[in-house]
């Protein structure tokens, strides 16, 4: 991704716009490679994301909402200790690279003036955010330690000596001193990609993005001079322009700049802003692929366990097909048991039941004639028996394969908060041994709040993410009169409108919701049945979120990311 040098150089201007000389008030680590300081500044506050994620490393002002674990960590507990109500004096990067620098001022238990450093590092696998004491450069603690046996270079431990990243053999492009040497190797390589390639290699902070970006300003022929193309992409920075690229990957950019402006897509207000579109669905599935590992494991292990268990009945089932072969065999041998002879292997007979055609019968030469009228008699009987057996555990195993392709559904869809409900529905239909802590903690668990969204015309409209949550919405939370939506035969979050009346274009916006919250989110024409919810009910002994409803009405929509968007923040 682009968060090279120049995209950190142009977030420390926006935060330094934003937060520079606000205090700490809060302090949380939702994600264990992740905190936020929630920074008070001109009568607002901001959520600083310091990220050490190995894939989405960054830093910025986040408006996604998280949940905090119900217990901090030992480095959310040292940052509360030296950094709450602190004064953030100062943002500096280290020159062009990906370090930024977080200047506190505090004062320690007897009043002290205390000075601290919140480092974070932006390095992919070797990302960190670290806390130093800046009287004496010594760590006080880091969201990842490092000892002796993996850096011999650089220990990153609680008392260590902080020792700045290794330095690159690179020159910073901010320095004025350099401003002509990369001036000389705009003009030394003409070719686009070949000087990208050896900006990158020999200038700090410049990604392929960022470098190919300048590379193109450098050979623009609108009459001004490389330096002042230099210099207005520089100072790009400072007045940013962030924007997606929509070439053959996905990416962002802090400047429009460069001759590929039609490789630009949506253009946004801030950089946070644009790291938020950029990265929400994309650390939303990794976190939830991380934190939900045990239950992808157990859904996709019963799933398995289910289909071919379903396989077997299916094949014992097409063989109870065959029974009434042996009950005619029986009767034949039983009606001619005079022409049968012990010690025969096999004969023929007139079959009375299809026009006295012969059949031919396989004989048992061990046991006499009516034994062996018997033994077609007992198979007949016992595959007769089995038929209703194998319907009802064909029934009860398709069942299950529904069930759990839902729960499947429902995990792909989930924001990280939500994994902690289909725990404990797994855990309470016992596919999921229970956990010490909820042996210890007896009380009964919360279930989270269904998410919600607003219609064109203000009427609200609330959505379950999984089983728990659909039923507490639709049978305890809504009212009667509100309306139910639900995509057709196909696992999907229960829907509901607040509303006894609802237009038609919330109906519309609804069943949107309920289709892009289902497995057909990336279908066309989702067929959605909406019904008030006096006519759900829910059959006793069934599986959670499972009802049965009647006298519903069908829409057809196509779900939109968008239109989803657009319901979110409405009225917010």
């Amino acid at each position: 991704m682009a968060f090279d040098g120049m995209f950190t150089h142009a977030m420390v201007s926006e935060l330094r716009t934003k937060i520079l000389n606000g205090r700490i008030m809060k302090i949380s680590q939702p994600y264990p490679n992740e905190v936020i300081l929630t920074i008070r500044s001109n009568r607002k506050n901001y959520p600083l994301l310091l990220s050490a994620h190995p894939n989405y490393a960054r830093m910025q002002i986040t408006q996604i909402p998280y949940k905090n674990p119900a217990v901090p960590t030992k480095f959310t507990m040292m940052l509360r200790k030296y950094l709450e109500n602190a004064k953030l004096t100062d943002i500096q990067q280290l020159e062009n690279d990906r370090v930024v620098y977080f200047s506190f001022e505090t004062r320690n238990e007897i009043g002290d003036r205390l000075p601290l450093l919140l480092s974070i590092e932006i390095m992919n696998r070797y990302s960190n955010v670290i806390l130093i004491n800046q009287q004496n450069q010594t760590i006080i603690d880091t969201i990842k330690h490092v000892g002796m046996d993996q850096n011999r270079y650089r220990t990153l431990l609680p008392g260590a000596t902080y020792r700045q990243p290794p330095k690159q053999e690179k020159l910073d492009p901010f320095a004025a001193k350099n401003s002509q040497r990369l001036i000389a190797l705009g003009q030394q390589f003409p070719n686009r990609e070949v000087l990208a390639q050896n900006i990158q290699k020999k200038f700090q902070g410049f990604g392929k993005v960022s470098s190919l970006q300048l590379a193109d300003v450098f050979h623009q022929n609108d009459g001004q001079s490389d330096a002042e193309h230099l210099t207005t992409f520089l100072k790009a920075t400072a007045d940013p322009i962030p924007s997606l690229t929509t070439g053959k990957q996905l990416d962002f950019t802090f400047t429009n700049l460069g001759n590929d402006i039609q490789d630009m897509g949506t253009q946004f207000s801030s950089l946070s802003t644009l790291l938020d579109h950029f990265y929400r669905e994309k650390a939303t599935r990794d976190r939830v692929r991380q934190q939900g590992a045990l239950l992808i494991h157990v859904v996709n292990q019963e799933l398995k366990k289910n289909r071919n268990k379903l396989k077997k009945l299916q094949k014992e089932f097409a063989n109870t097909q065959h029974a009434n072969e042996y009950r005619i065999k029986g009767e034949l041998l039983t009606t001619y048991l005079y022409q049968v002879k012990r010690g025969m292997t096999e004969i023929t007979l007139p079959n009375f039941y299809d026009n006295e055609r012969p059949l031919k019968i396989a004989l048992s030469n061990q046991i006499g004639p009516s034994q062996n009228a018997q033994k077609y008699f007992k198979k007949y009987q016992k595959l007769k028996n089995a038929i209703s057996y194998l319907k009802e555990q064909i029934k009860l195993t398709e069942d299950e394969i529904n069930y759990f392709e839902e729960i499947q559904t429902q995990i792909e869809l989930a924001e990280p908060q939500d994994l902690t409900d289909i725990q404990v529905e797994l855990e309470s239909g016992g596919y999921l041994r229970k956990n010490n802590h909820h042996k210890k903690n007896k009380r009964r668990v919360k279930i989270n709040q269904p998410e919600t969204f607003w219609a064109s015309d203000g009427t609200k409209i609330k959505v379950g993410k999984n089983n728990l949550q659909n039923e507490k919405l639709t049978l305890h939370t809504a009212s009667k009169n509100d309306y139910w939506l639900h995509v057709k035969n196909i696992p999907g979050s229960h829907v509901i409108v607040e509303s006894n009346n609802p237009s038609d274009e919330t109906l519309v916006e609804a069943a949107e919701l309920a289709a892009y919250f289902s497995k057909s989110r990336n279908s066309a024409n989702v067929p959605v049945d909406y019904v008030q919810v006096r006519r759900i009910r829910k059959p006793n002994g069934t599986k959670p979120g499972f009802v049965i409803y009647e006298g519903q009405k069908t829409l057809y929509v196509t779900p939109t990311e968008e239109k989803v968007n657009q319901l979110k923040t409405k009225n917010e």
